[in-house]
């Protein structure tokens, strides 16, 4: 797969091709998934499968899942805003 990272946030390029990148597994998952197509779109990757959106990566704003799929299960466990009590007792 090749994509045109001309238009590419530059945070997203190091998350995604860089080995330590937290994008990375996912990168080279999608190299062998001959059913997932690649776009950028307003420096953010757009992912489909079989023509349909599944995951919009960022470079600095959280990966937005569309639709469930088993790319996604390699995004980095992110917990969940409000999830974490900060309160004393």
């Amino acid at each position: 797969m090749t994509i045109d990272t001309t238009n590419m946030c530059s945070h997203l390029q190091r998350k995604l091709f860089e080995e330590d990148g937290v994008y990375h597994p996912l990168w080279l998952a999608m190299q062998d998934d001959a059913e997932l197509t690649a776009v950028v779109r307003s420096r953010q990757l757009h992912i489909y499968r079989n023509g349909k959106k599944v995951l919009v990566l960022a470079g600095k704003a959280a990966p937005k899942i569309i639709r469930e799929d088993r790319l996604s299960e390699l995004l980095p466990k992110v917990p969940k805003l409000g999830s974490v009590s900060t309160k004393p007792w």
